[in-house]
């Protein structure tokens, strides 16, 4: 554990205050989901829960056949993360951190595809390697719990209808899947 030297109250309800700046560069929007774990020495930890985070394995599984049908370097995201991809060694995308351009996209609810001659929008946030030929977001509820991606190399996208439809159906598979 990280100490910060930030020391909150509890008010009479039994609620504490995260600060904005914790707030900020863990990227904890209102209303986002915290699960809280104790630990041996009565530490309290608050950890940001993903709904994505139960189907990590089945969606390993989707992107690797997404992959190997289309032969793209195929992506799965939460609203913070890479959680899944296939086409790429491991290392290079998981858990790392998505763009804000894509987390806008997500909010967008709408599906995006990369035109010729418009800038690459970047998969990660660290904006290097990778950017989106498609992405669709995942919708369950009304809510936003991730997108499904095609990306590939800033220089070389390309993204056709073929991949806009199978990202539109698995985001709404994923989505529907999360309902139930």
């Amino acid at each position: 554990m990280k100490a910060t030297g930030i020391v909150r109250r509890i008010d009479d309800l039994g609620r504490v205050v995260i600060p904005k700046e914790i707030r900020r560069t863990m990227r904890i929007r209102e209303g986002d989901p915290l699960e809280i774990y104790t630990d041996k020495d009565g530490g309290v930890i608050f950890k940001k829960y993903s709904l994505m985070g139960g189907v990590v394995d089945f969606a390993g599984q989707l992107c690797d056949t997404l992959n190997r049908t289309t032969g793209q370097v195929t992506v799965i995201t939460d609203r913070d993360s890479c959680i899944a991809s296939a086409g790429v060694p491991r290392r290079e995308l998981m858990e790392k951190p998505i763009s804000p351009q894509l987390e806008r996209l997500m909010e967008g609810r709408q599906i995006y595809q990369y035109k010729p001659g418009e800038p690459p929008v970047p998969l990660c946030a660290d904006g290097e390697k990778f950017a989106l030929a498609t992405a669709a977001p995942i919708l369950s509820e009304g809510d936003v719990l991730g997108c499904v991606v095609f990306a590939g190399e800033a220089e070389g996208l390309s993204s056709g209808e073929v991949e806009y439809k199978l990202a539109q159906s698995i985001a709404a598979f994923l989505g529907r899947h999360m309902e139930s």
